[in-house]
């Protein structure tokens, strides 16, 4: 879960230096339209845009601002299938999962999806740009990363149980359990343990009594035995003599 993190975390800094340089997308999307003669149809896929860079563009900027976006939108699919790996899946993760993956899809329509506040991708065209031409694909990669967000933030409240190890698949659960055992036998065996050495105090209580009662009988009989041999002794007149 941590690495999927990271990753997400990765992709989000990517994100905001290609942000930075949204007026150079959008001028190498106009020019690779033009050399491409499309000009009434908006960007509506990424494979438009990997078209447009594979054979109508000309100059490196443009080519290097493209490459960027294909490249983040590639990290964000990735990443995307890696999720899949550290959850076993509920209704609502699976759903976002399964947005995320429609979103990225090559040949998936664009055109109408618009990233909503705080993003203000779509205020810095205008408003032809933004209703009739790139609206759509400026707005897929931030739609991307909050569906991710809220993929994160769903996941992080469900049970640790439900969680897997990105690399692995092997439930954290399974692996927490055996260091886990100690410290809840210890817990479920504290009372009874309590309860057994206060049966054995109260039992040595009751045999170091019983042991000072009989040397006490002893004692007293013994006592006894003593008087009664001084007074069983050979009784001799008095002044005589042996």
């Amino acid at each position: 879960m941590n690495e999927a993190k990271e990753a997400l975390r990765n992709i989000e800094q990517n994100y905001k230096l290609f942000l930075q340089q949204q007026f150079t997308f959008i001028g190498a999307l106009q020019h690779t339209r033009e050399n491409a003669h499309d000009m009434i149809r908006p960007v509506a896929s990424i494979s438009q845009v990997q078209s447009y860079m594979d054979h109508h563009c000309n100059n490196s900027t443009d080519r290097r601002i493209l490459s960027m976006f294909l490249n983040i939108c590639n990290d964000l699919s990735k990443l995307c299938h890696k999720l899949e790996t550290v959850h076993s899946g509920n209704d609502i993760t699976n759903g976002i999962l399964e947005r995320c993956k429609m979103l990225l899809s090559h040949s998936n329509d664009l055109s109408a999806i618009r990233a909503k506040y705080p993003h203000d991708v779509v205020n810095h065209l205008s408003c032809d740009e933004a209703k009739n031409h790139y609206g759509g694909v400026v707005s897929l990669i931030p739609t991307v990363l909050d569906c991710m967000k809220e993929w994160v933030a769903h996941t992080e409240k469900l049970p640790r149980r439900a969680l897997y190890n990105v690399s692995g698949g092997s439930a954290v659960s399974e692996k927490r359990a055996p260091q886990d055992a100690p410290a809840r036998a210890a817990i479920s065996q504290t009372p009874r343990s309590a309860h057994l050495e206060a049966q054995v105090s109260a039992s040595n209580k009751d045999n170091v009594q019983v042991q000072e009662s009989e040397r006490g009988r002893k004692k007293n009989l013994n006592d006894t035995e003593n008087h009664s041999g001084k007074l069983k002794g050979p009784w001799k007149p008095p002044g005589r003599h042996a």
